[in-house]
């Protein structure tokens, strides 16, 4: 018996990227899944079922519960469907800890319910505390909930900051790939697309998600979660391009030291040190780094004229508000756009800047005025595009 076979996790979002590697991950420790949940795809999310056997697996939509319980009748596992059934799933009193993996806002509310059920937060998907920052922490303080991030670069700094006290920490260095387009000027953009995007030269991951490490829109949705994550002012945060993807990122200190976690690119990694915090263990399938072979690594500055969604990330996390929100949901809005061939490239970051500069948003912050301002974000998208339409 594994020693870890006592530990009960629910998944968020198991048949994505990170949900897989989750799996995988419970599959070589012998950790235990209770509650499984995932959009639309069945066919990966019976597989699942099958092999862990959860108490509860949920869907988005019933019509989809119903082919699914057909399918998993001979079986003890449960099948619900839609966002009441998603916070169930956050909230078993089963699950010591709550793998957070479900791409976009739809990720926020279960994750709200983890975090006031006191649970222990494997935080993969950005938009809970880049839209909803302050809900998110707040209600983790004030029920004992314990956040622990999964991105690759959060991860590293939150392993950074045990080489010093808190107080003498000056600034975090947070890093980025620079995506498949690094180096490339405005004018070599603008014919690029999407299958272009989404070739990454260093990291497997979802398709949203790589076309956000293409615009560096990732790098500023990351931006806006480390200043909640670990309580930092804007000009507390530096990103810079670390092409090789070793240097996952870093702390400096008062004495000017800078501590930095490097390792092999693969999201194992740091998804197993959320779930064993704070034991490390042999990561199956996971090369220890060799730093003879890579031979060099290399830095720079964003482009941020060409990358425009870095800098309107920037821009909105010291506008501060619900301003977060809108640039993220007008990001989801473009970037479906982009993948179904309707706008190009550029008109991403043009979309983000937009929203930012043109929407006018209430300034308290609640849940319905997050989820408002992601959807002013999303149809400033989707009206950039039926205006074009129209011309």
């Amino acid at each position: 018996m594994s020693e870890f076979s006592e530990i009960a996790i629910s998944v968020l979002g198991s048949t994505g990227s990170i949900g897989r590697q989750t799996l995988d991950v419970c599959r070589n420790l012998g950790i235990r899944p209770v509650a499984l949940t995932a959009h639309s795809n069945l066919q990966l999310l019976e597989k699942q079922a099958r092999e862990f056997l959860p108490q509860l697996v949920v869907v988005a939509e019933e019509s989809l519960a119903s082919s699914l319980k057909v399918a998993l009748a001979d079986t003890p596992v449960q099948v619900k469907a839609g966002p009441q059934a998603l916070e169930e799933a956050a909230t078993l009193p089963q699950a010591q800890s709550v793998v957070g993996a479900i791409v976009g806002m739809a990720g926020l509310a279960p994750v709200l319910a983890a975090a006031k059920a006191g649970k222990t937060i494997a935080l993969a998907n950005k938009e809970p505390l880049v839209s909803a920052g302050a809900l998110v922490t707040q209600m983790a303080r004030e029920h004992g909930a314990r956040i622990i991030p999964v991105d690759s670069e959060h991860s590293a700094i939150f392993q950074c900051l045990h080489g010093g006290e808190r107080r003498d920490v000056a600034k975090i260095l947070l890093t980025a790939s620079g995506g498949p387009f690094f180096g490339k000027s405005r004018e070599e953009l603008k014919a690029v697309t999407a299958a272009d995007a989404l070739r990454h030269p260093n990291w497997s991951m979802g398709a949203k998600v790589t076309v956000d490490s293409a615009t560096l829109m990732n790098k500023g949705l990351e931006f806006i979660e480390a200043m909640w994550l670990f309580d930092l002012a804007p000009d507390q945060i530096e990103v810079v391009i670390q092409r090789q993807s070793i240097v996952h990122s870093g702390v400096f200190f008062a004495d000017g030291s800078l501590i930095a976690q490097m390792g092999v690119p693969d999201m194992r990694t740091a998804i197993q040190y959320a779930l064993t915090y704070p034991r490390r263990y042999p990561v199956r399938g996971v090369p220890p780094l060799n730093l003879a072979q890579i031979g060099a690594l290399t830095f720079a500055t964003p482009d941020r004229s060409t990358f425009t969604c870095l800098a309107a990330c920037e821009a909105a996390a010291r506008k501060g508000g619900l301003y977060p929100a809108a640039v993220n949901g007008a990001n989801e809005g473009a970037v479906a756009l982009f993948l179904e061939g309707k706008i190009t490239f550029l008109e991403i970051g043009e979309l983000v800047q937009g929203a930012l500069e043109e929407l006018n948003l209430p300034r308290e912050i609640t849940l319905a005025s997050v989820l408002e301002a992601d959807a002013a974000g999303r149809e400033y998208a989707r009206q950039f595009y039926r205006n074009r339409g129209s011309k």
